[in-house]
């Protein structure tokens, strides 16, 4: 939560520069509260474990928020029940004319197909717009965040040689800014994809930011200045065991799989996995909804415009991104 300060105190300067949000009286006493309105793409086989990782983290906020969940129209899914979705789930259609704070779209084990060879792509690209409209902030995981540079910026993804498989270290590269205010310098991701971005392409969109890095696993938090867009191309969803999970489904499947890196205690698969990413998964997503809950208009009606004031304060110009 932000902290409340005297009118015009100095230290409100200082506090800005380091992202630290700070309302004056003023401010905090004009404020209405409501609850946050956020929407989860679920693009994942695995909807209900899906579901659960995710509102683990979002329960870790002080903020109260309201959480729907949609799905595509144009697959089929074949891992959840019918019933799980009719009761929990709607299609596109019911969200065309809403708007939101927040949204998450997952990631999607479809990375090894080119993106208009993905069933739903169509309706994907038409929802990602729709969200530049009339969500404040959405933030994009694994192929979701994959999906979402491609269609916004035309940067592709880069197939890897071998899947990149494990927890990896990633280097804090602002440490100042909102999302990753309190990180480390050093902190953990899951990642288990077979793609990554062109980082060469990344790097000709100065608005995009890389907020941290790995060694070797390339850029792993990616957000606009204005944090309208986050892109997260790990897992900081997961659960202790799921990689694991991932790891003996492949295994007893005969498939080729490796042992995770950096995650079983001495490589020995019959070792419980070290919880090693789980302060720092809890941290962004609280920095992310403390910032659009400080940030987003109280009257959710005013969301497109706020979107579009955001962009003319942060670029100079409100047809940024037309």
């Amino acid at each position: 939560m932000p902290i409340n300060i005297p009118d015009g105190l100095p230290a409100k300067t200082t506090l800005h520069q380091e992202r630290i949000f700070a309302l004056e009286e003023e401010v905090a006493d004009s404020q209405h509260i409501r609850p946050l309105k956020l929407v989860i793409l679920n693009l994942m086989p695995t909807k209900i474990e899906t579901e659960t990782q995710i509102l683990r983290l979002i329960s870790k906020s002080p903020l109260q928020v309201s959480c729907d969940f949609m799905r595509v129209s144009s697959h089929e899914s074949k891992n959840t029940s019918a019933d799980h979705l009719v009761k929990f789930y709607e299609t596109f259609d019911a969200y065309r004319d809403k708007n939101y704070d927040a949204m998450i779209i997952t990631g999607a084990p479809v990375e090894h197909l080119p993106f208009n060879e993905v069933d739903y792509w169509d309706e994907l690209c038409e929802i990602m717009d729709w969200a530049r409209e009339h969500v404040f902030s959405t933030m994009f995981l694994c192929w979701g965040a994959l999906a979402g540079l491609y269609h916004y910026y035309g940067i592709p993804k880069k197939m890897l040689g071998a899947k990149l498989f494990g927890i990896f270290p990633q280097r804090l590269c602002d440490e100042y800014s909102f999302l990753t205010n309190g990180f480390d310098e050093i902190h953990n991701m899951p990642h288990s994809r077979h793609a990554a971005i062109d980082t060469g392409e990344l790097a000709l969109h100065p608005e995009l930011i890389t907020l941290s890095e790995g060694f070797n696993s390339g850029p792993a938090l990616v957000a606009t200045e204005d944090f309208h867009e986050i892109y997260v191309t790990g897992h900081f969803e997961y659960g202790r065991d799921t990689l694991a999970d991932e790891y003996w489904r492949d295994f007893h499947k005969g498939l080729p799989i490796r042992l995770p890196e950096n995650y079983f205690p001495d490589d020995d698969p019959e070792n419980q996995p070290i919880f090693t990413w789980r302060a720092h998964a809890n941290l962004l997503y609280r920095n992310w909804l403390n910032w659009v809950y400080q940030m987003t208009p109280y009257e959710i009606d005013e969301i497109p415009a706020a979107i579009e004031s955001l962009r003319a304060k942060t670029y100079g110009m409100a047809d940024k991104f037309d």
